[in-house]
C-alpha cells in the first residue's frame, strides 16, 4: 500500500513543478519571479503583465492539477482507495507547485491549484471555496484575504463532507494548512493594514487598486 501512495504523491509533485506563471513568463523571455512580490503565482503574474495572458497560466495549472488528481485516483483505485488517491495526488501537486525542485523550490502559493484539487475531490468544496473567495475579494479587492478565507474553507469542507474518511479528511486539512502557511506574510500585512489591493481583470500596468 505504501508504494502506490509514494508513487501517487511523487507523480503529483512532479506535475506540480510545471508552474503556469513561470512557463508563460518564460515564453515571454522573462521571469515572473523577477517582478513585484517575486512570487510565481497568478496574482503576481497579473500585477506584472496584466490579465490578458493569465488565461494560459490558469489553463496550465488547471490541467496539471486535474491530471495529478486523476492519476492518483487511478493508482490507488486498484487498492479500493480512489478518493484517497485523488486527495494524495492533489496534495502532491500542491507541494510541487509551492516548492518546485526544478525551480529552486520557489513557486506559487497554491490557491489556483487548490481550487482544481477541490473540484477534483469534491465539487461541493470547490464551489464553496470559489464562493468564499469571490465574496471577500469583491468586497475588499484583497486577493490575499479571499485566498486565506478560502483556504480555511478548503480544510473545513473536507471536515464537513469527508469526516467519515479520516485519511482523506487529513489530506484536505493538510492542503488547507499548506495554503495558509504560504500566505503567512500576507496575513501579517492584512493585520497591519498595508496589504495591496489588486484588480484581477486589469490590463498591464493597472493591476493595483
Amino acid at each position: 500500500m505504501w508504494y502506490p501512495i509514494l508513487i501517487t504523491v511523487l507523480t503529483g509533485y512532479m506535475l506540480g513543478n510545471l508552474n503556469g506563471a513561470i512557463a508563460v513568463s518564460s515564453l515571454m523571455k522573462d521571469d515572473v519571479r523577477s517582478h513585484g512580490s517575486g512570487n510565481a503565482g497568478l496574482t503576481n503574474f497579473i500585477r506584472s503583465y496584466g490579465a490578458g495572458k493569465s488565461l494560459f497560466v490558469i489553463l496550465i495549472d488547471a490541467v496539471k492539477t486535474v491530471l495529478a488528481c486523476l492519476a492518483g485516483g487511478l493508482i490507488l483505485g486498484g487498492e479500493g482507495k480512489e478518493a484517497l488517491g485523488t486527495a494524495l495526488g492533489g496534495l502532491g501537486v500542491m507541494l510541487g507547485h509551492c516548492f518546485p525542485a526544478t525551480q529552486g523550490f520557489k513557486g506559487g502559493k497554491g490557491i489556483l491549484s487548490g481550487l482544481f484539487v477541490a473540484l477534483s475531490c469534491d465539487w461541493r468544496i470547490g464551489v464553496m471555496i470559489l464562493g468564499i473567495f469571490a465574496v471577500f475579494y469583491f468586497m475588499t479587492w484583497y486577493v490575499s484575504l479571499g485566498s486565506v478565507l478560502a483556504s480555511v474553507g478548503f480544510a473545513a469542507g473536507f471536515v464537513i463532507w469527508h469526516h467519515n474518511d479520516l485519511p482523506v479528511m487529513i489530506c484536505g486539512i493538510a492542503m488547507g494548512c499548506l495554503a495558509l502557511f504560504m500566505h503567512r506574510s500576507n496575513i501579517v500585512r492584512l493585520l497591519k493594514g498595508n496589504e495591496r489591493k489588486t484588480n484581477l481583470f486589469s490590463k498591464k500596468g493597472t493591476a493595483e487598486k
